[in-house]
């Protein structure tokens, strides 16, 4: 297991291939052998890739005559540097570091080819903490500046009357920082709670006697948003839309086990993480987080967007056009395939 740390985006050179057209059939030299370089995180808000790797599901799709190479990431931020910057071709990452990617390449290097994950984020804070507006004073925590929960975390104290900057000023003092960190500080009292995807969430009410004070499901339509995407570098999409189908009959695979066995699945995705990070969950850790966890191949679109917007809100983001950021036409082939209903794109 390789793990990339890729220097800032300003240094990044983009090399692209003719960006923007819709992928339905494969080019002609796409069967000779491949390196296909996949990033994700060990997060259980990533366990379609998990479980697509260590099932099989990714290789056995793909065929002998591509080698994957995986490649693990803390936040999204490191995810799409890798991207932009060539060294990995395709990851599983969250909504805003996706549109980062998209607006940074001038809506030419990335496209969002499958969803992945809904629901499985939340704010977690010590047991004194009754209510929002407890918050007020207190020192929170997320991945990183600019990632998933960062602009949810911002914005939800936007919402509720609370000013912050990206200083760790303001009513609420927001630390990014990396997760297992976020663990460590919460144990000794350094931070007072933590906006953080599954399972570090479970992980701060287990492990560090937390509460949920925020399920951020319960700020969404249904209970429904997107928290992973797959999403593929442009040039390598259209060089290699055989190989790219072939990972999204894969990701289906993945998500129908998950969703059809999820016992035997939680066993699996820790056995995952252990082997990246080099620890098993505590007990109890899965169990409390997979409830809060939803599978599915349907991207979410509308949710995307309203995240940009929320990005856009707290200052973190430009106001965008986000049309071309979906090529969702091999996931509907893949779809049809196993009789299943389309999804759409924005």
């Amino acid at each position: 297991m390789k793990t990339l740390r890729v220097l800032a985006i300003a240094a990044v050179t983009i090399v692209l291939a003719g960006c923007g057209q819709n992928v339905s059939s494969a080019a002609p030299s796409d069967d000779q052998p491949l390196t296909l370089r996949l990033g994700y995180f060990p997060n259980l808000t990533h366990a379609p890739a998990l479980a697509g790797i260590k099932k099989g599901f990714f290789s056995s799709a793909l065929g002998s005559n591509v080698t994957i190479e995986t490649h693990t990431f803390n936040a999204g931020g490191d995810a799409v540097t890798a991207l932009l910057s060539n060294s990995i071709d395709a990851s599983f990452v969250g909504p805003s570091p996706t549109t980062n990617a998209f607006v940074q390449s001038h809506g030419q290097a990335i496209r969002v080819i499958a969803g992945s994950t809904s629901g499985g984020a939340l704010l977690v804070v010590r047991p004194g903490i009754t209510s929002v507006a407890g918050l007020k004073g207190k020192k929170i925590a997320d991945p990183q500046l600019g990632a998933t929960q960062d602009v949810a975390l911002r914005w939800f104290l936007k919402s509720n009357g609370f000013a912050t900057d990206t200083a760790g000023g303001g009513d609420v003092s927001i630390l990014p920082q990396d997760n297992a960190q976020t663990l460590t500080a919460f144990k000794q009292g350094q931070i007072d709670g933590a906006w953080v995807p599954e399972p570090w969430a479970s992980r701060l009410v287990v492990e560090g006697k937390g509460k949920v004070l925020v399920d951020e499901r319960d700020l969404w339509p249904q209970g429904k948003f997107v928290t992973t995407n797959l999403v593929v570098r442009t040039d390598f999409l259209q060089a290699h839309p055989k190989r790219i189908k072939a990972l999204l009959e894969g990701l289906y695979q993945a998500v129908s086990y998950l969703n059809s066995n999820p016992t035997e699945a939680q066993t699996l995705t820790n056995d995952a993480v252990a082997a990246i990070t080099g620890k098993a969950l505590a007990s109890g850790v899965v169990s409390a987080a997979w409830p809060h966890l939803a599978f599915t191949l349907d991207p979410l679109a509308a949710t995307l967007k309203t995240s940009a917007d929320h990005a856009h809100g707290v200052g973190l983001l430009a106001s965008v056009d986000l049309k071309g950021l979906y090529d969702l036409s091999l996931l509907n082939q893949v779809l049809a395939e196993h009789n299943q209903p389309s999804v759409s794109g924005l």
